[in-house]
Protein backbone atom coordinates (compact mmCIF):
# COMPACT_ATOMS: atom_id res chain seq x y z
CA UNK A 1 0.00 0.00 0.00
CA UNK A 2 2.85 2.50 1.18
CA UNK A 3 4.97 1.77 -2.16
CA UNK A 4 2.10 3.31 -4.04
CA UNK A 5 1.94 6.11 -1.56
CA UNK A 6 5.44 6.93 -1.49
CA UNK A 7 5.79 7.73 -5.45
CA UNK A 8 4.62 11.63 -5.54
CA UNK A 9 5.86 13.40 -8.31
CA UNK A 10 7.64 16.50 -7.71
CA UNK A 11 6.12 20.28 -7.38
CA UNK A 12 7.64 20.81 -11.05
CA UNK A 13 6.28 17.62 -12.52
CA UNK A 14 2.63 18.42 -11.14
CA UNK A 15 2.82 22.25 -12.17
CA UNK A 16 3.19 21.08 -15.62
CA UNK A 17 0.39 18.10 -15.54
CA UNK A 18 -2.03 20.07 -14.03
CA UNK A 19 -1.90 23.55 -15.87
CA UNK A 20 -2.36 23.08 -19.29
CA UNK A 21 -5.64 22.91 -20.94
CA UNK A 22 -7.22 18.90 -21.23
CA UNK A 23 -9.10 17.65 -23.92
CA UNK A 24 -12.91 17.15 -23.47
CA UNK A 25 -13.65 14.49 -25.99
CA UNK A 26 -10.70 12.39 -23.66
CA UNK A 27 -12.21 13.13 -20.18
CA UNK A 28 -15.78 12.35 -21.39
CA UNK A 29 -15.06 8.61 -23.05
CA UNK A 30 -17.57 6.78 -21.77
CA UNK A 31 -19.79 9.23 -20.28
CA UNK A 32 -21.59 10.50 -23.53
CA UNK A 33 -24.80 9.46 -24.93
CA UNK A 34 -25.14 12.42 -27.64
CA UNK A 35 -22.82 15.59 -28.13
CA UNK A 36 -22.77 18.25 -30.23
CA UNK A 37 -19.51 20.32 -31.65
CA UNK A 38 -17.35 18.07 -29.58
CA UNK A 39 -13.78 17.85 -31.68
CA UNK A 40 -10.86 18.79 -30.17
CA UNK A 41 -12.53 21.16 -27.34
CA UNK A 42 -9.72 21.82 -24.30
CA UNK A 43 -11.20 23.12 -21.60
CA UNK A 44 -9.53 24.88 -18.35
CA UNK A 45 -11.62 23.96 -15.57
CA UNK A 46 -15.14 21.74 -14.13
CA UNK A 47 -17.25 23.82 -12.77
CA UNK A 48 -20.59 23.16 -11.40
CA UNK A 49 -21.48 27.01 -10.21
CA UNK A 50 -22.52 29.54 -13.46
CA UNK A 51 -20.52 32.09 -11.19
CA UNK A 52 -17.27 30.27 -11.20
CA UNK A 53 -17.31 30.41 -14.93
CA UNK A 54 -14.51 31.55 -16.59
CA UNK A 55 -13.62 31.65 -20.31
CA UNK A 56 -12.66 28.10 -21.04
CA UNK A 57 -14.60 26.43 -18.62
CA UNK A 58 -16.85 23.37 -19.17
CA UNK A 59 -19.97 24.05 -17.17
CA UNK A 60 -22.25 21.04 -15.73
CA UNK A 61 -25.94 21.02 -15.33
CA UNK A 62 -26.74 19.43 -12.34
CA UNK A 63 -30.05 19.39 -10.86
CA UNK A 64 -29.81 20.46 -6.97
CA UNK A 65 -32.48 20.15 -3.77
CA UNK A 66 -33.07 23.71 -4.11
CA UNK A 67 -31.97 24.56 -7.78
CA UNK A 68 -31.38 23.08 -11.03
CA UNK A 69 -28.46 23.76 -12.84
CA UNK A 70 -30.01 23.90 -16.33
CA UNK A 71 -31.93 27.15 -15.32
CA UNK A 72 -27.81 28.90 -15.43
CA UNK A 73 -26.60 27.44 -18.89
CA UNK A 74 -27.48 30.59 -20.57
CA UNK A 75 -25.29 32.47 -17.53
CA UNK A 76 -23.13 29.73 -18.42
CA UNK A 77 -22.44 30.69 -21.74
CA UNK A 78 -22.54 34.33 -21.47
CA UNK A 79 -19.36 33.78 -18.98
CA UNK A 80 -17.33 31.76 -21.11
CA UNK A 81 -17.95 28.45 -20.89
CA UNK A 82 -16.58 26.19 -23.85
CA UNK A 83 -18.24 23.38 -22.97
CA UNK A 84 -21.97 22.11 -21.41
CA UNK A 85 -22.80 18.45 -19.61
CA UNK A 86 -25.78 17.25 -18.23
CA UNK A 87 -28.77 15.35 -18.35
CA UNK A 88 -31.33 17.41 -20.29
CA UNK A 89 -28.28 19.33 -22.49
CA UNK A 90 -30.48 21.27 -25.77
CA UNK A 91 -27.90 20.08 -28.30
CA UNK A 92 -29.23 22.87 -30.58
CA UNK A 93 -28.89 25.77 -29.14
CA UNK A 94 -25.85 27.77 -28.12
CA UNK A 95 -24.19 26.33 -31.67
CA UNK A 96 -20.44 27.94 -30.77
CA UNK A 97 -19.90 25.69 -27.03
CA UNK A 98 -19.16 22.05 -27.32
CA UNK A 99 -22.50 20.00 -25.75
CA UNK A 100 -22.19 16.44 -24.04
CA UNK A 101 -25.30 14.74 -22.91
CA UNK A 102 -25.08 12.14 -20.30
CA UNK A 103 -26.84 9.65 -17.78
CA UNK A 104 -26.09 11.23 -15.02
CA UNK A 105 -24.83 14.39 -14.24
CA UNK A 106 -23.05 13.17 -10.75
CA UNK A 107 -21.00 10.65 -11.75
CA UNK A 108 -19.99 11.97 -14.45
CA UNK A 109 -18.67 15.01 -13.16
CA UNK A 110 -16.76 12.44 -10.42
CA UNK A 111 -15.46 10.23 -13.34
CA UNK A 112 -14.31 13.56 -15.50
CA UNK A 113 -12.65 15.42 -12.41
CA UNK A 114 -10.55 12.62 -11.40
CA UNK A 115 -9.48 12.11 -15.09
CA UNK A 116 -8.71 15.91 -15.43
CA UNK A 117 -6.79 16.28 -12.38
CA UNK A 118 -4.90 13.41 -13.13
CA UNK A 119 -6.50 10.99 -10.41
CA UNK A 120 -4.42 12.36 -7.45
CA UNK A 121 -6.45 9.52 -5.37
CA UNK A 122 -4.57 6.96 -6.30
CA UNK A 123 -1.37 8.83 -5.08
CA UNK A 124 -2.24 9.32 -1.81
CA UNK A 125 -3.32 6.73 1.00
CA UNK A 126 -6.66 8.53 1.58
CA UNK A 127 -9.02 7.39 4.92
CA UNK A 128 -12.56 8.02 4.70
CA UNK A 129 -14.43 8.18 7.61
CA UNK A 130 -18.19 7.85 7.87
CA UNK A 131 -20.58 8.08 10.66
CA UNK A 132 -23.63 10.16 12.22
CA UNK A 133 -21.74 11.42 15.52
CA UNK A 134 -17.98 11.60 15.48
CA UNK A 135 -16.28 12.06 12.43
CA UNK A 136 -15.18 15.43 13.02
CA UNK A 137 -13.67 14.78 15.89
CA UNK A 138 -11.88 11.24 14.77
CA UNK A 139 -10.41 12.82 11.51
CA UNK A 140 -8.95 15.84 13.50
CA UNK A 141 -7.72 13.43 16.44
CA UNK A 142 -5.99 11.03 13.31
CA UNK A 143 -4.05 13.90 11.54
CA UNK A 144 -2.88 14.70 14.74
CA UNK A 145 -1.22 11.61 15.40
CA UNK A 146 -0.32 11.15 12.01
CA UNK A 147 1.30 14.00 11.02
CA UNK A 148 5.04 14.39 11.83
CA UNK A 149 7.65 17.01 11.56
CA UNK A 150 8.04 17.61 7.71
CA UNK A 151 5.93 15.32 6.64
CA UNK A 152 2.09 16.61 6.61
CA UNK A 153 -1.11 15.07 6.89
CA UNK A 154 -4.05 16.56 4.72
CA UNK A 155 -7.50 16.43 5.63
CA UNK A 156 -11.34 17.50 4.42
CA UNK A 157 -13.72 17.33 7.16
CA UNK A 158 -16.71 20.05 8.30
CA UNK A 159 -14.50 22.47 10.19
CA UNK A 160 -11.39 23.51 7.65
CA UNK A 161 -9.38 21.82 5.15
CA UNK A 162 -5.95 21.17 5.59
CA UNK A 163 -3.83 20.91 2.37
CA UNK A 164 -0.38 20.37 3.14
CA UNK A 165 1.20 23.70 3.03
CA UNK A 166 -2.08 25.62 3.55
CA UNK A 167 -5.04 25.60 5.75
CA UNK A 168 -8.80 26.42 4.43
CA UNK A 169 -12.27 26.90 6.35
CA UNK A 170 -14.58 24.66 5.40
CA UNK A 171 -17.59 25.10 2.89
CA UNK A 172 -19.11 21.67 3.10
CA UNK A 173 -18.26 18.52 4.86
CA UNK A 174 -17.42 16.59 1.50
CA UNK A 175 -17.18 19.18 -1.33
CA UNK A 176 -18.64 18.31 -4.72
CA UNK A 177 -15.90 16.30 -7.06
CA UNK A 178 -14.67 19.27 -9.09
CA UNK A 179 -13.55 20.89 -5.34
CA UNK A 180 -12.58 17.65 -4.15
CA UNK A 181 -10.57 16.16 -6.62
CA UNK A 182 -8.11 19.82 -6.82
CA UNK A 183 -7.87 19.73 -2.86
CA UNK A 184 -6.22 16.62 -3.45
CA UNK A 185 -3.87 17.28 -5.81
CA UNK A 186 -2.97 20.71 -4.45
CA UNK A 187 -2.20 18.07 -0.75
CA UNK A 188 0.35 16.23 -3.34
CA UNK A 189 1.70 19.54 -3.99
CA UNK A 190 2.11 20.30 -0.55
CA UNK A 191 4.00 16.96 0.45
CA UNK A 192 1.05 14.86 1.65
CA UNK A 193 1.09 11.07 1.01
CA UNK A 194 -2.10 10.85 3.83
CA UNK A 195 -4.93 12.11 3.98
CA UNK A 196 -7.96 12.12 5.85
CA UNK A 197 -11.67 12.78 4.87
CA UNK A 198 -15.22 13.11 6.24
CA UNK A 199 -17.27 11.10 3.88
CA UNK A 200 -21.04 12.09 4.54
CA UNK A 201 -24.10 10.79 3.04
CA UNK A 202 -25.31 13.05 1.07
CA UNK A 203 -21.74 13.18 -0.21
CA UNK A 204 -22.15 9.32 -1.19
CA UNK A 205 -25.66 9.64 -2.48
CA UNK A 206 -24.99 12.77 -4.84
CA UNK A 207 -21.74 10.68 -6.10
CA UNK A 208 -18.84 13.47 -5.13
CA UNK A 209 -16.51 10.14 -3.89
CA UNK A 210 -17.70 8.04 -6.87
CA UNK A 211 -14.93 6.38 -8.28
CA UNK A 212 -12.39 7.42 -5.50
CA UNK A 213 -9.63 5.08 -4.02
CA UNK A 214 -10.45 5.24 -0.51
CA UNK A 215 -7.78 2.91 1.02
CA UNK A 216 -9.21 2.54 4.38
CA UNK A 217 -13.03 2.87 5.59
CA UNK A 218 -13.96 3.42 8.71
CA UNK A 219 -17.65 3.09 9.92
CA UNK A 220 -18.33 5.20 13.71
CA UNK A 221 -22.44 4.85 14.31
CA UNK A 222 -25.84 5.27 12.89
CA UNK A 223 -27.97 6.85 14.69
CA UNK A 224 -31.34 9.09 13.70
CA UNK A 225 -30.00 11.95 11.19
CA UNK A 226 -31.00 13.49 7.59
CA UNK A 227 -34.00 11.21 7.30
CA UNK A 228 -35.52 14.03 5.71
CA UNK A 229 -32.90 13.27 2.87
CA UNK A 230 -32.87 9.85 3.12
CA UNK A 231 -36.84 8.71 4.55
CA UNK A 232 -35.38 6.06 6.76
CA UNK A 233 -32.41 4.36 8.02
CA UNK A 234 -32.45 2.00 5.75
CA UNK A 235 -31.97 4.06 3.06
CA UNK A 236 -29.35 6.30 5.26
CA UNK A 237 -27.37 3.12 5.95
CA UNK A 238 -27.49 1.77 2.57
CA UNK A 239 -25.79 5.02 1.56
CA UNK A 240 -23.03 4.81 4.38
CA UNK A 241 -22.16 1.49 3.09
CA UNK A 242 -21.33 1.80 -0.25
CA UNK A 243 -17.62 3.04 0.68
CA UNK A 244 -17.33 -0.38 2.41
CA UNK A 245 -18.43 -3.07 -0.56
CA UNK A 246 -17.81 -1.79 -3.80
CA UNK A 247 -20.61 0.17 -5.15
CA UNK A 248 -19.56 3.55 -4.52
CA UNK A 249 -16.37 2.26 -7.41
CA UNK A 250 -13.63 0.47 -5.37
CA UNK A 251 -13.46 -1.81 -2.26
CA UNK A 252 -11.40 -0.50 0.44
CA UNK A 253 -8.41 -2.55 1.38
CA UNK A 254 -9.01 -2.22 5.27
CA UNK A 255 -12.54 -1.50 6.94
CA UNK A 256 -12.37 -0.37 10.28
CA UNK A 257 -15.95 -0.37 11.53
CA UNK A 258 -17.53 0.15 15.28
CA UNK A 259 -18.95 -3.49 16.39
CA UNK A 260 -20.93 -2.33 19.13
CA UNK A 261 -23.29 -0.63 17.18
CA UNK A 262 -25.87 -2.91 15.47
CA UNK A 263 -25.83 -1.16 11.90
CA UNK A 264 -21.61 -1.87 12.51
CA UNK A 265 -22.61 -5.96 13.34
CA UNK A 266 -24.69 -5.95 9.74
CA UNK A 267 -21.59 -3.97 8.20
CA UNK A 268 -19.32 -6.44 8.95
CA UNK A 269 -21.78 -9.69 8.19
CA UNK A 270 -22.24 -7.88 4.71
CA UNK A 271 -19.05 -7.24 3.20
CA UNK A 272 -17.12 -9.16 1.26
CA UNK A 273 -14.08 -11.41 2.30
CA UNK A 274 -11.73 -9.70 0.20
CA UNK A 275 -12.14 -6.44 2.72
CA UNK A 276 -9.76 -6.90 6.07
CA UNK A 277 -11.50 -5.75 9.27
CA UNK A 278 -10.99 -4.37 12.34
CA UNK A 279 -13.44 -3.75 15.13
CA UNK A 280 -13.26 -1.13 17.85
CA UNK A 281 -15.73 -0.85 21.06
CA UNK A 282 -15.87 -1.97 24.61
CA UNK A 283 -17.29 -5.47 23.93
CA UNK A 284 -14.97 -8.61 24.10
CA UNK A 285 -15.65 -9.68 20.52
CA UNK A 286 -13.68 -6.26 19.37
CA UNK A 287 -10.29 -6.62 18.18
CA UNK A 288 -9.39 -3.02 19.59
CA UNK A 289 -11.53 -2.59 23.37
CA UNK A 290 -11.13 -0.28 26.01
CA UNK A 291 -12.15 -1.78 29.14
CA UNK A 292 -11.35 0.08 32.95
CA UNK A 293 -12.95 3.16 31.81
CA UNK A 294 -12.32 5.91 34.07
CA UNK A 295 -14.24 9.46 33.22
CA UNK A 296 -13.46 12.45 35.23
CA UNK A 297 -13.96 16.67 34.36
CA UNK A 298 -10.12 16.41 32.85
CA UNK A 299 -10.47 13.66 30.46
CA UNK A 300 -10.56 9.74 30.08
CA UNK A 301 -8.79 6.99 31.46
CA UNK A 302 -8.63 3.61 30.46
CA UNK A 303 -6.69 -0.12 28.97
CA UNK A 304 -6.53 -0.24 25.67
CA UNK A 305 -6.56 -4.34 24.44
CA UNK A 306 -5.13 -4.52 20.63
CA UNK A 307 -2.98 -6.46 18.42
CA UNK A 308 0.04 -4.57 20.01
CA UNK A 309 -1.55 -5.93 23.60
CA UNK A 310 -2.62 -3.73 26.50
CA UNK A 311 -1.67 -0.24 27.52
CA UNK A 312 -3.15 2.20 29.40
CA UNK A 313 -4.03 5.59 27.94
CA UNK A 314 -4.61 8.74 29.13
CA UNK A 315 -6.72 11.18 27.07
CA UNK A 316 -7.80 14.74 27.34
CA UNK A 317 -10.82 14.00 25.86
CA UNK A 318 -14.29 14.32 27.70
CA UNK A 319 -16.74 11.75 27.97
CA UNK A 320 -17.33 8.11 27.15
CA UNK A 321 -18.14 8.74 23.25
CA UNK A 322 -14.95 9.78 23.14
CA UNK A 323 -13.50 6.81 24.16
CA UNK A 324 -14.86 5.36 21.33
CA UNK A 325 -13.79 8.10 18.68
CA UNK A 326 -10.05 7.61 20.12
CA UNK A 327 -10.22 3.49 19.50
CA UNK A 328 -11.17 4.53 16.05
CA UNK A 329 -7.76 6.46 15.31
CA UNK A 330 -6.20 4.18 16.73
CA UNK A 331 -7.59 1.22 14.91
CA UNK A 332 -6.77 3.75 11.98
CA UNK A 333 -3.09 4.28 12.89
CA UNK A 334 -2.35 0.77 13.64
CA UNK A 335 -3.76 -0.27 9.80
CA UNK A 336 -1.18 2.04 8.76
CA UNK A 337 1.21 0.46 10.16
CA UNK A 338 1.99 3.22 12.76
CA UNK A 339 3.26 2.54 16.30
CA UNK A 340 0.57 2.80 18.88
CA UNK A 341 2.77 3.34 21.91
CA UNK A 342 4.02 6.22 19.80
CA UNK A 343 0.52 7.30 18.74
CA UNK A 344 -0.71 7.02 22.52
CA UNK A 345 2.26 9.28 23.88
CA UNK A 346 1.02 12.24 20.72
CA UNK A 347 -3.25 11.99 22.57
CA UNK A 348 -2.14 14.24 25.46
CA UNK A 349 -1.06 17.23 23.03
CA UNK A 350 -4.16 16.80 21.12
CA UNK A 351 -6.03 20.47 21.69
CA UNK A 352 -9.39 19.22 20.85
CA UNK A 353 -11.84 19.95 17.73
CA UNK A 354 -13.53 23.89 17.47
CA UNK A 355 -16.78 23.55 18.22
CA UNK A 356 -16.46 19.62 19.99
CA UNK A 357 -17.49 19.75 23.84
CA UNK A 358 -15.26 23.15 23.68
CA UNK A 359 -15.15 24.92 27.27
CA UNK A 360 -15.52 28.44 27.49
CA UNK A 361 -13.99 30.48 30.66
CA UNK A 362 -13.92 33.63 31.33
CA UNK A 363 -13.55 33.08 34.91
CA UNK A 364 -16.85 32.17 35.93
CA UNK A 365 -17.19 29.35 38.80
CA UNK A 366 -19.58 27.72 36.59
CA UNK A 367 -18.68 25.87 33.63
CA UNK A 368 -19.65 26.77 29.61
CA UNK A 369 -19.45 23.92 26.87
CA UNK A 370 -20.48 24.62 23.52
CA UNK A 371 -20.81 21.84 21.11
CA UNK A 372 -22.14 20.89 18.33
CA UNK A 373 -24.32 18.17 19.16
CA UNK A 374 -27.51 18.55 17.12
CA UNK A 375 -28.48 14.44 16.76
CA UNK A 376 -30.36 12.87 19.74
CA UNK A 377 -27.56 10.45 20.10
CA UNK A 378 -25.04 13.36 19.85
CA UNK A 379 -27.01 15.21 22.79
CA UNK A 380 -27.79 11.72 25.14
CA UNK A 381 -24.30 11.21 25.00
CA UNK A 382 -23.30 14.98 25.72
CA UNK A 383 -25.65 15.59 28.76
CA UNK A 384 -24.58 12.12 30.00
CA UNK A 385 -20.95 12.62 29.62
CA UNK A 386 -21.38 16.49 31.72
CA UNK A 387 -23.62 14.15 34.15
CA UNK A 388 -20.80 12.68 35.14
CA UNK A 389 -18.27 15.32 35.65
CA UNK A 390 -20.29 18.05 37.15
CA UNK A 391 -20.87 18.40 41.06
CA UNK A 392 -23.88 21.27 40.39
CA UNK A 393 -27.19 21.23 37.76
CA UNK A 394 -26.76 20.43 34.01
CA UNK A 395 -28.27 23.64 32.14
CA UNK A 396 -29.19 23.14 28.27
CA UNK A 397 -29.65 25.74 25.73
CA UNK A 398 -30.57 23.52 21.99
CA UNK A 399 -32.79 23.89 18.93
CA UNK A 400 -33.68 21.81 16.31
CA UNK A 401 -32.80 23.01 12.27
CA UNK A 402 -35.52 24.41 10.32
CA UNK A 403 -36.31 22.37 6.73
CA UNK A 404 -34.82 19.33 7.76
CA UNK A 405 -35.68 16.11 9.55
CA UNK A 406 -38.96 16.74 11.35
CA UNK A 407 -39.30 13.53 13.28
CA UNK A 408 -36.08 14.18 15.31
CA UNK A 409 -37.26 17.23 17.17
CA UNK A 410 -40.05 15.19 19.24
CA UNK A 411 -37.06 13.10 20.63
CA UNK A 412 -34.25 15.82 20.68
CA UNK A 413 -36.70 17.50 23.25
CA UNK A 414 -37.70 14.07 25.27
CA UNK A 415 -33.35 13.57 25.36
CA UNK A 416 -32.94 17.51 26.82
CA UNK A 417 -36.11 16.92 28.90
CA UNK A 418 -34.87 13.66 30.68
CA UNK A 419 -30.59 14.95 30.50
CA UNK A 420 -30.76 18.46 31.94
CA UNK A 421 -32.05 19.99 35.18
CA UNK A 422 -33.05 23.56 32.74
CA UNK A 423 -33.91 23.60 29.47
CA UNK A 424 -33.85 26.47 26.90
CA UNK A 425 -35.05 25.56 23.67
CA UNK A 426 -34.41 28.24 21.08
CA UNK A 427 -33.66 28.89 17.42
CA UNK A 428 -30.70 26.64 15.50
CA UNK A 429 -30.33 27.52 11.54
CA UNK A 430 -34.75 28.09 11.32
CA UNK A 431 -33.83 28.43 7.50
CA UNK A 432 -37.44 29.12 6.02
CA UNK A 433 -39.54 27.58 8.16
CA UNK A 434 -41.75 29.79 10.99
CA UNK A 435 -39.89 29.19 14.36
CA UNK A 436 -43.40 28.64 15.63
CA UNK A 437 -43.64 25.22 13.67
CA UNK A 438 -40.49 24.37 14.92
CA UNK A 439 -41.31 24.95 18.46
CA UNK A 440 -44.98 23.01 17.72
CA UNK A 441 -42.76 19.75 16.83
CA UNK A 442 -40.48 20.11 19.75
CA UNK A 443 -43.11 20.76 22.28
CA UNK A 444 -44.84 17.03 21.49
CA UNK A 445 -41.53 15.77 22.93
CA UNK A 446 -41.98 18.00 25.91
CA UNK A 447 -41.99 15.58 29.64
CA UNK A 448 -44.57 15.88 32.44
CA UNK A 449 -42.35 18.33 35.42
CA UNK A 450 -39.38 18.87 32.73
CA UNK A 451 -38.44 22.25 33.22
CA UNK A 452 -38.34 23.60 29.81
CA UNK A 453 -38.72 27.43 28.26
CA UNK A 454 -38.84 27.93 24.62
CA UNK A 455 -37.27 31.14 23.79
CA UNK A 456 -36.79 32.44 20.18
CA UNK A 457 -33.88 34.80 20.23
CA UNK A 458 -31.20 32.17 20.95
CA UNK A 459 -29.03 34.97 22.36
CA UNK A 460 -31.39 35.42 25.16
CA UNK A 461 -31.74 31.84 25.73
CA UNK A 462 -28.38 31.74 26.05
CA UNK A 463 -28.25 34.56 28.46
CA UNK A 464 -31.17 33.07 30.22
CA UNK A 465 -29.28 29.98 31.05
CA UNK A 466 -26.18 31.99 32.35
CA UNK A 467 -28.31 33.41 34.74
CA UNK A 468 -29.48 30.35 36.03
CA UNK A 469 -26.10 29.00 36.60
CA UNK A 470 -24.44 28.46 40.00
CA UNK A 471 -21.32 27.67 41.03
CA UNK A 472 -20.69 23.88 40.16
CA UNK A 473 -22.82 23.73 37.85
CA UNK A 474 -22.66 23.51 33.55
CA UNK A 475 -24.07 25.10 30.52
CA UNK A 476 -24.10 23.23 27.64
CA UNK A 477 -25.21 25.17 24.80
CA UNK A 478 -25.71 22.56 21.79
CA UNK A 479 -25.99 22.37 18.13
CA UNK A 480 -23.93 24.48 16.51
CA UNK A 481 -20.74 24.20 17.73
CA UNK A 482 -17.63 25.71 15.62
CA UNK A 483 -20.66 27.58 13.50
CA UNK A 484 -20.30 31.68 13.51
CA UNK A 485 -23.88 32.25 11.53
CA UNK A 486 -27.57 31.38 11.95
CA UNK A 487 -29.09 30.69 8.68
CA UNK A 488 -32.42 32.69 8.13
CA UNK A 489 -34.53 33.11 5.24
CA UNK A 490 -31.30 31.72 2.97
CA UNK A 491 -29.34 34.70 4.66
CA UNK A 492 -26.01 33.71 6.73
CA UNK A 493 -26.50 36.22 10.13
CA UNK A 494 -23.50 36.04 12.03
CA UNK A 495 -23.77 34.53 15.16
CA UNK A 496 -21.37 32.54 17.17
CA UNK A 497 -22.00 30.60 20.56
CA UNK A 498 -18.77 30.97 21.69
CA UNK A 499 -18.44 34.45 21.34
CA UNK A 500 -22.26 35.46 22.54
CA UNK A 501 -20.62 33.48 26.06
CA UNK A 502 -17.94 35.66 26.09
CA UNK A 503 -19.31 39.01 25.72
CA UNK A 504 -22.72 38.06 28.15
CA UNK A 505 -20.53 36.82 30.93
CA UNK A 506 -17.94 39.80 30.79
CA UNK A 507 -21.83 42.12 30.55
CA UNK A 508 -22.87 40.17 33.93
CA UNK A 509 -19.78 40.94 35.94
CA UNK A 510 -19.76 44.76 34.90
CA UNK A 511 -23.45 44.56 36.15
CA UNK A 512 -22.98 42.83 39.48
Amino acid sequence: MNTKKQNIRSLKEMHQRFSDKVNLNGLAEGEKVEERNLSDVQVTSLVTDSRRVTPGSAFFAIRGLRTNGEEYIEDAVERGAKALIGENINLEENPGVAKIQVKDSRRALAKMAKRYHGSPDESINIVGITGTNGKTTVSTLTRHLLEEPGRPVGLIGTVRYHLGDRELPSFRTTPEAADLYPMLRSMLAGGCSEAVMEVSSHGIHQSRVAGMQIEIAVFLNLTRDHLDYHKNMESYFVEKRKIFNGENGKLPKIAIINGDCPYGKRLIEELPPQVRILSFGLKESNLFRAKNINLESTGAEFVLDSPAGSMVIKSPLLGRYNVMNLLASVAILHSMGRSIPDSIRKIAAFEGVDGRMESVDKGQDYSVVVDYAHTPDALRNALSMLRECTEGKVHLVFGCGGDRDKGKRLEMTKVACAGADRVWATADNPRTEPLDDIFKDMKKGQTRGSRISFVGDRRRAISLALDQAESGDCVLIAGKGHECFQEVQYTAIPFDDREVVRELINIKALVQ
